[in-house]
């Protein structure tokens, strides 16, 4: 079966949203017809059968403007801005999800959760019984209490995050949606030779040269991170789609088995990365299928 196709069979998918797809980039406030949007793609997959768990971001984002405080918040401001961001995002969650009378509870993590064995195993017991009781988890770091601890340190962004929940959970596929299209072999707004990554089979060094910076204000995950979360993803069995969450309606299109975003496969498969053509060659395709098309129509019409 075809890798896209093979999406639409995909029963217990994690779905990650940064502060870029919950939030107002100017403002920084949260977008609540997005979120209205997001719950209604969410619950309409339980209606389908399947398992959902999400991971967002947001709440220092939310936070922070709730306290009135400028620019990226650090150290233990960081932490009071989560904690007082994370109950606000959780009340506009539970009261979406509330009008179709679905449960959802909060999931709180820090590294420990994840690479403890002991908080592990129970971690997954807890993700084990809320999904057998037909409750949503919404999953986030601990901000508000977690350090950089000498053993576990801590998660550094929700990408990274997304990755271990669906490696606990044993889940089918993870959505990763960020505020970019997906994986370039350059950066497209300097390089106009930049392809496109339509498919990854393989993660080698030449993968991981691509990583660049973080990409938004608000948002710590940058392509870096990504890469490497989904090394963590497809080594647990879970196929991974990073796409762009601007358009928080591709996540039906994903499930549909369309060419969305890149999509890393799992199961060392042997295949070939997939990638576009470039910017240049794709635009010169194009143009000549418009020409053969508008020929190929006024032919018909003789």
């Amino acid at each position: 079966m075809e890798a896209r196709e093979a999406l639409r069979g995909k029963k217990r998918i994690v779905i990650k949203v940064g502060t870029s797809t919950v939030t107002y980039e100017k403002t920084g406030y949260i977008n609540l017809e997005k979120m209205e949007k997001f719950v209604r793609i969410l619950i309409n997959l339980r209606n389908q059968g399947k398992e959902v768990i999400v991971v967002s971001s947001g709440a220092v984002g939310i936070g922070k403007n709730v306290l009135g405080i400028e620019g990226r918040p650090k150290g233990s401001v960081k932490q009071a801005c989560a904690a007082v961001g994370q109950g606000r995002l959780m009340m506009i969650y539970e009261k979406f999800f509330a009008e179709y009378s679905q449960l959802t509870a909060q999931v709180l993590l820090t590294r420990e959760s994840v690479y403890n064995e002991t908080c592990r195993r129970h971690a997954k017991k807890t993700f084990e019984e809320l999904l057998a009781m037909n409750v949503v988890p919404i999953v986030n770091a601990n901000d508000a209490i977690t350090v950089d601890e000498d053993s576990y340190g801590n998660f550094g962004d929700n990408d990274t995050m997304s990755a271990d929940v669906a490696a606990l959970v044993g889940a089918d596929l993870l959505i990763m949606m960020s505020d970019i299209e997906g994986l370039y072999t350059d950066d497209p707004k300097l390089n106009a030779k930049a392809r496109f990554v339509h498919t990854v089979y393989q993660i080698d060094e030449r993968l991981e040269r691509m990583g660049k910076g973080a990409g938004s204000e608000l948002g710590t995950g940058g392509m870096t991170t990504k890469i490497e979360a989904a090394r963590t993803a497809v080594a647990a069995g879970t196929d991974m789609v990073l796409a762009n969450g601007d358009n928080i309606y591709i996540i039906n299109d994903i499930m549909a088995g369309k060419r969305i975003g890149t999509l890393f496969v799992s199961g060392g498969v042997e295949n070939e990365n997939e990638m576009a053509p470039e910017k240049e060659t794709y635009r010169g395709i194009a143009r000549h299928q418009r020409k053969m098309e508008i020929q190929k129509s006024a032919a018909g019409g003789r």
